[in-house]
């Protein structure tokens, strides 16, 4: 203990560490700038699968289900592109499918239908 100790006050820092208030140093930034990865070309980030469009989706089959009542409804790619157009978000034709069939109807528009779960990419 008496040897780490004493090898703890030898090697104390000559400067004071950064505090989360300071300006980071011109050398960190010229750093990053420098750095090739910088001016690499971003990939377009993608959307989350039920954010896709219909004709940005590859499986052939999509399947949505009800959280509420337990339902799902599947309907194939093709399908869904003929009665709804390619520019069609899976989020909406989901919600419409089971909106279209549901069988909890209250009479309130706040508590009718049902509550998708989307179990595509």
């Amino acid at each position: 203990m008496e040897l780490m100790a004493a090898a703890v006050g030898r090697k104390a820092p000559t400067a004071r560490g950064l505090t989360p208030g300071d300006d980071l140093p011109l050398e960190y930034w010229q750093a990053i700038l420098d750095d090739p990865r910088a001016y690499a070309a971003n990939p377009v980030p993608r959307a989350s699968g039920r954010a896709l469009r219909l004709d940005e989706i590859p499986q052939h089959l999509l399947r949505v289900s009800c959280r509420r009542c337990g339902r799902t409804v599947e309907i194939q790619k093709a399908d869904a592109l003929r009665l709804y157009g390619q520019v069609a978000i899976w989020r909406d034709v989901g919600q419409r499918l089971l909106d279209n069939t549901c069988p909890i109807r209250t009479g309130r528009h706040e508590e009718d239908g049902c509550w998708p779960s989307y179990d595509v990419p």
